[in-house]
């Protein structure tokens, strides 16, 4: 038996909310945002990436979403139907929306940033309406992400799927994905984030992620001190990310298990995050030992770092083991493990 027990005999396994979007990566990396001049298009976006990751893993995947009514958006929905992902509950936006667009800079293997366009963002669409308890009911998780509770009518959709899958015991995994764009303030983000956070039975985020979350309710904490927090509230699993420095689960028993990252050649410092979530919750869905599914994760978001794309790069099953089978032989057989 694994660390969480998810529903049996559904149609779907996870069912990620939210972000979809188009990322501009540069082909003229290594020089800064405003001295590139040709860029190759993505399919992008936090959940949308996580979905395509777990579909490459073998998992049923569905989602939930608005996207615009275009070219781009025909291109996402096209790409997900291609990579397997059930679309039925994509919608199109109705007043022009567009999808968001993301331009990254690669100035070094080590520095990167983003710039998001995210006015009048088709994502942020997604309405009450368009949650329909039956799909929920046949997943057996879903994933909400961060991002979709930065305005409404996007939050209270979210809000609504949630209270779904309490509902019918499906599983809710949280994503933290924190993104400046959209957000009021420090408040508004720690009022939706913790508000979710206490319905999740899974959480993922970073330091920083977990402060914001925790800042009008459990301000100051070690990684020991927030997971126990949320334990205490609920969470079956806290996972808390440090970057370069790994990453660590904690579980309500009590025990915590850590991870560092694989030692890769970096093409980049974005994009692993979501290849490690996919990967992490396969290792779950699997039932497997919570150690393995966070090498699993880890050895997933050095294979992403080391590409040029998030989803159009991430791996099969059997490229993140021969990866980490070939990692072990190269620095050993610890060589990811704390």
């Amino acid at each position: 038996m694994g660390v969480i027990e998810f529903p049996k005999d559904r149609l779907l396994d996870i069912i990620p909310i939210g972000r979809i979007a188009i990322d501009f990566n540069p082909v003229d990396y290594f020089k800064p945002l405003s001295e590139s001049t040709t860029f190759k298009k993505y399919l992008g976006g936090s959940p949308a990436n996580i979905a395509v990751g777990m579909a490459r893993l073998g998992r049923k995947v569905g989602f939930i979403a608005k996207v615009s009514d275009d070219q781009f958006g025909d291109f996402v929905v096209n790409y997900f139907r291609k990579e397997g992902i059930d679309t039925e509950h994509i919608s199109r936006c109705k007043n022009g929306e567009k999808l968001g667009l993301t331009f990254t800079e690669i100035l070094s293997e080590t520095q990167s940033s983003i710039l998001m366009y995210r006015n009048e963002v088709a994502d942020l669409q997604l309405e009450v309406a368009d949650i329909e308890e039956e799909y929920i009911k046949n997943s057996k998780a879903i994933l909400i992400s961060g991002t979709a509770l930065a305005m409404s009518p996007s939050r209270e959709a979210a809000l609504k799927a949630m209270s779904l899958a309490k509902k019918h015991n499906t599983i809710i995994v949280f994503d933290i994905d924190y993104r400046p764009y959209n957000w009021k303030n420090a408040d508004e983000i720690a009022i939706y984030y913790s508000l979710v956070a206490r319905s999740s039975d899974i959480i993922l985020g970073s330091r920083e992620e977990f402060d914001l979350t925790q800042k009008l309710i459990a301000p100051d904490c070690t990684d020991a001190q927030t997971a126990a927090f949320w334990h205490k509230e609920g969470a079956k699993i806290v996972v808390i990310k440090h970057g370069k420095k790994g990453s660590t689960a904690y579980l309500k028993d009590g025990s915590n298990y850590g991870i560092k990252p694989f030692p890769v050649k970096l093409l980049k410092s974005f994009g692993g995050g979501d290849g490690y979530a996919s990967a992490f919750l396969y290792g779950l869905f699997e039932g497997w030992d919570i150690i393995d599914c966070l090498e699993f994760g880890s050895a997933s978001a050095a294979l992403l770092v080391a590409s040029h794309a998030c989803s159009e790069d991430m791996p099969s099953v059997e490229m993140v083991k021969s990866f980490i089978i070939d990692s072990k032989l190269k620095y050993g057989d610890m060589i990811a493990r704390v």
